[in-house]
């Protein structure tokens, strides 16, 4: 952080704003990097880039790594679009720890937090495309859900983003529903964590609520310099502190409820997705849109039943204990 001084009329006037590159950059970005490595003809830069939304240059400079690792790993002489696509998993949704070792009973209720959230993500308006679900364990997750833009997004809308707090609350609600109000786990921590703070910047921040208008109740956080603590000055009173509190839970209770609707409605659905993640582990957008519209999964592509032998037991459920903090998510919404 610089020095206000610093900022003054004539000493720094020119500020460069670097942002994230957009989806042409991100491709010419992956085009300089992959120069060092060589690449299987199937290999296509564009497609790549579609598929990394949020991604920065150092990001993408280590999606090529990783992926010459995995080829390297496979004894490969080219790197291919399937060693690109476990690159990109491993950096947006961490890595795999298949040594981890989980109870029957804990890998089926993370298959159906996964599921909950997958089928709430798909169900409700404007919201993400559902990438990949695995209940593989991944970084301290001991599941993922995964939403992938279908574009660059610079700014969100109210239904959006009560879409994404429907979502949120899908596993937790689909414990409920499956396993009782007294099996439900801490699991769904960070998913409770960002929905009440999504639902609160709507409140406070961005002028999203009907009942208090389009004005800013966010306390003010002054800068911290040369030992200068944090300075907050309230600009609400008693009153409309106690409103803005009633609006923010009137929308997590709509949201709640919403979703908790589409997965009773949709209960069939739930068994058959935790059934597939059971089986396979890791379900894409094809396996998920076979179960939506009511038909048996399709196997996933290069999977045989020799794999269902070998799997291993594993796994947004996080692996969280009562009390410790963390926090499980990306630039591509996981659950």
């Amino acid at each position: 952080m610089l020095d206000p001084a610093l900022l003054r009329p004539g000493r720094f006037d020119r500020q460069v704003v670097v942002p994230l590159p957009d989806l042409r950059g991100r491709e010419h970005i992956l085009k300089v990097h992959m120069r060092k490595v060589p690449l299987a003809d199937n290999v296509r830069p564009g497609i790549i880039a579609r598929g990394t939304p949020g991604f920065s240059g150092a990001d993408l400079a280590n999606l090529v790594n990783e992926a010459a690792l995995f080829a390297a790993r496979g004894n490969k002489r080219l790197v291919d679009m399937d060693d690109f696509e476990r690159a990109k998993d491993k950096i947006m949704m961490g890595a795999e720890r298949r040594s981890m070792v989980m109870s029957e009973k804990e890998k089926r209720l993370t298959a159906y937090h996964e599921a909950g959230h997958a089928i709430v993500g798909r169900t409700v308006p404007s919201h993400d495309p559902v990438y990949k679900v695995t209940i593989i364990p991944r970084g301290r997750a001991l599941g993922v859900t995964m939403f992938l833009p279908e574009e660059d997004r610079y700014s969100y809308s109210k239904e959006r983003l009560e879409s994404q707090i429907s979502s949120l609350f899908g596993g937790r609600i689909a414990e409920e529903l499956i396993f009782g109000f007294d099996n439900v786990t801490t699991g769904a921590s960070n998913d409770i964590q960002r929905t009440t703070e999504l639902a609160r910047n709507m409140v406070t921040k961005w002028g999203l609520s009907e009942k208090l208008g389009p004005l800013t109740y966010s306390e003010e956080d002054g800068e911290v310099f040369l030992g200068h603590s944090v300075t907050k000055h309230k600009n609400v009173s008693d009153e409309t502190t106690q409103r803005i509190d009633e609006e923010v839970r009137s929308i997590i209770d709509r949201n709640y409820n919403r979703a908790k609707t589409i997965l009773v409605e949709n209960t069939d659905k739930l068994h058959m997705m935790a059934d597939a993640l059971m089986k396979y582990e890791t379900i894409d957008s094809d396996q998920i849109d076979d179960i939506m519209a009511g038909k048996t999964p399709r196997a996933p592509q290069g999977w045989s039943d020799d794999d269902q032998d070998s799997a291993k037991p594993s796994g947004t459920r996080e692996s969280k204990w009562p009390g410790e903090e963390g926090k499980i998510g990306g630039p591509a919404g996981q659950h």
